[in-house]
């Protein structure tokens, strides 16, 4: 377990609070006492990079919407909600594996974030 900054959130703490949503990944990338932790960073940039992922796949969902309520709505529907809860789920896991002092790498975003982490 990582020692608690001056602040008292300690870097497993911060890692895994960045993946609540963009706000607090983007204030860990800017506040002094964990823009210098490597871990830190990684997690806030795979935060970061996984909702722009995010957005940009529920974008593409949203584009094939009409077509979808041509040939079969339940279907789309269906995979629309399995993609919801995969996200949720994925953003849960890597939280975990935050504040288990793990640098879980997600496949692309994970070599995006530490090399941005590392820079």
């Amino acid at each position: 377990m990582s020692q608690p900054n001056q602040s008292g959130i300690s870097d497993n703490a911060a890692g895994a609070i960045a993946y609540i949503t963009v706000v607090p990944a983007i204030v860990f990338l800017v506040l002094p006492p964990y823009c210098k932790s490597s871990f830190v960073r990684f997690h806030a940039w795979q935060s970061i990079f996984l909702t722009i992922v995010a957005i940009v796949v529920n974008f593409a969902l949203s584009v094939i919407l009409p077509f979808s309520l041509i040939f079969a709505t339940f279907l789309f529907v269906a995979s629309t909600w399995l993609v919801w809860l995969a996200w949720i789920l994925l953003w849960v896991i890597c939280g975990v594996q935050a504040v288990n002092g793990k640098r879980f790498k997600l496949p692309l975003i994970g070599i995006l974030a530490e090399k941005q982490a590392l820079a």
